[in-house]
């Protein structure tokens, strides 16, 4: 099941269990944890708290929601910031790790984060984003839950700046709007030349009336992968991939065609193939392309961080 990420109040999310940003003693505290207390109901909630007592740097453990919409209520324990030298990094990523643990324990289908240890505890942002995109993005990789990473607002939402500014550049190089050619009433983007792997004749004769799910299940084969490890990799609900499967004639969404791309980590030729089936294209004149092709062509197929940088730019996720 898919990791969404979503600008929203953690406390309104109707989800089967929703995460706290605790402190060790699992008293109330500010920010995300003072709001989720308020919310659920303090008095109830502290009393139970207390009667758990205590919980270390890196552990988890569950209580009911009270008044919250979901069911459970998990407190996890991020670490303070004290420079990255204090095994923080192992320590955060433990946070999200035995969250995800006690909620499947706990039947939970849905959870969803806010980002953990990034307020008063100081945790860099953009770092504490990207041990939260790995940490879940492994978890779901062996294990079928729906989680959401929930940001309040834009401007607690960090991409790195390395990152974000490669992004832009590759935006800004290659991103072009529409325009009037001269003396032509033609809307024509730029296209950029496209780096292709060379095949057969043959191989692309012989592929000609090769419809959608035919060229994807071939693929699939090809790549050595397992119908799990693909709808996993493409960030896919399993129901939606089973309709894939079953009907030769099915005809998928654009965002559902690239995220299998990503899956099985096709070149920018072969991501262009398999979108032609489905009636698709990349285009120079569409931000989200760009962003998509940027990523192809870094060879980064991890569609938790390339949805990471397509939030940050405001473009639709990958997956379902």
């Amino acid at each position: 099941m898919p990791l969404k990420i979503i600008r929203n109040d953690i406390t309104k999310m109707p989800v089967d269990a929703i995460v706290n940003a605790a402190n060790t003693s699992l008293k109330m505290g500010g920010g995300v944890c003072g709001a989720i207390f308020s919310a659920a109901g303090t008095v109830k909630l502290q009393e139970e708290c207390d009667l758990i007592g205590r919980c270390n740097t890196g552990q988890a453990v569950i209580t009911s929601a009270y008044s919250l919409p979901s069911k459970y209520i998990v407190h996890a324990v991020g670490p303070i910031w004290r420079g990255g030298g204090s095994g923080e990094a192992s320590l955060l990523h433990l946070c999200y790790t035995n969250s995800l643990v006690l909620a499947l324990e706990h039947d939970c289908q849905s959870i969803a984060f806010p980002l953990i240890s990034s307020g008063i505890y100081g945790y860099p942002k953009d770092k504490a984003l990207q041990i939260a995109i790995s940490a879940i993005g492994e978890f779901l990789l062996k294990h079928d839950i729906t989680v959401y990473l929930v940001v309040y607002d834009k401007k607690s939402f960090v991409l790195s700046e390395k990152l974000f500014d490669a992004i832009e550049k590759y935006i800004d190089d290659n991103y072009v709007e529409e325009h009037m050619v001269a003396g032509s009433s033609i809307l024509e983007p730029y296209k950029k030349p496209v780096r292709k792997v060379k095949r057969k004749l043959e191989d692309v004769i012989g592929q000609l009336d090769e419809p959608f799910a035919q060229m994807l299940l071939r693929l699939i084969d090809e790549k050595g992968l397992t119908d799990v490890q693909t709808y996993k990799k493409a960030n896919m609900d399993r129901k939606l991939f089973s309709k894939i499967r079953s009907s030769k004639s099915y005809n998928p969404s654009k965002i559902t065609s690239i995220a299998l791309a990503i899956a099985l980590e096709l070149n920018l030729d072969e991501t262009r193939d398999l979108l032609n089936k489905a009636g698709f294209s990349l285009s120079h004149s569409n931000k989200f392309d760009v962003i998509i092709e940027y990523f192809i062509e870094e060879g980064n197929y991890n569609i938790y961080e390339i949805n990471e940088a397509l939030f940050a730019f405001e473009q639709v996720l990958l997956g379902s």
